[in-house]
Order: structure tokens, then sequence, then C-alpha cells
């Protein structure tokens, strides 16, 4: 009979979680937000959700969204004109991974809004916060409202 070493047990009963960090942005106008519906992502395809992106080895969850809002949509962000509304912890509905979502608003921002990534987003379009699109990924019309009611942290899909 082998015997299991300390660290044998120790790892099986101390899993570390690894969860998938990303940057989400509630880019506002007055009481418009914008959403790009996705496709050929294979995640949500077809679905509305907002400009984000994962964090990135040596990235903050600041420059990245900052990154993500040039790359998809063309436009600059000062770290200055965001304010993180909402933390999400999220297990997917579609491959079970766990999540940590920081989400940002922004209502003042440099340049023209333009589809930077058409290849994964059908389209940009401002909607009322207050009658979002039907075909909304559900965690992100749940965060919406719940910056809406100014709740800070939410957890969803557990």
């Amino acid at each position: 009979m082998k015997l299991e070493s300390s660290l044998e047990k120790r790892s099986k009963i101390y899993m570390r979680n690894t969860n998938i960090v990303a940057s989400f942005l509630l880019l506002m106008r007055g009481d418009k937000i914008l959403l790009h519906k996705r496709c050929n992502s294979g995640y949500h395809d077809g679905e509305y959700s907002l400009i984000a992106g994962h964090v990135e080895a040596g990235e903050t969850f600041t420059s990245t969204i900052i990154r993500e809002a040039k790359e998809e949509a063309g436009i600059t962000l000062k770290p200055g004109n965001l304010t993180v509304v909402h933390v999400m912890h999220h297990k997917s509905d579609v491959d079970a991974s766990e999540r940590v979502n920081v989400y940002f608003l922004a209502r003042k921002w440099e340049g023209e809004i333009t589809n930077g990534e058409p290849e994964k987003c059908e389209e940009l379009e401002w909607f009322d916060v207050h009658n979002l699109p039907p075909n909304i990924i559900d965690a992100v019309r749940k965060v919406i409202n719940n910056v809406l009611k100014k709740i800070p942290y939410s957890e969803y899909g557990w």
C-alpha cells in the first residue's frame, strides 16, 4: 500500500481556484448603453453583451478595459474617466468555468465609436438602459440591473 505524502493530501484538500478574469465596460450616454452583438465566437453568438476582454498577463483590470475599448470600439478611455461599478463572480453557463469580472462605467471618451472587430461583433448599438433587448446575455442583464440599483457585487451561475 502506497502512503500519500502530506503535500498530496494537502493538494486534495486545498485545491486553489484558478478563475478567469475579465474587464467589462458600461459605456453610457445619458440613459443609453452601448452593446455589441456577438458573432463567430462560440460564446453566446447572436446575443448582446458589453465591450469586454480577458485580463492578459501583466495587465490590470483598468489597462485591459482601456485596451479593449480601443480594439473593439475605436475609442480612447482615460483611467480618470472610469469608475468600477460592479464585480461579479460568475460560473459560465457555457463551459462551467469560474470567472471574476470587473465592470467599469465610462461616460467620457475620445474618438468616434466604430466596430473594430467585425469578425466578432455583428453590430454596435445604443439601447435604453431601461429597455434592453431580449437577446442580451442574462448575466450582462443582471449586471446592468444591479448597477442601476447601485449593487456593487453579485454571483451568477452557481
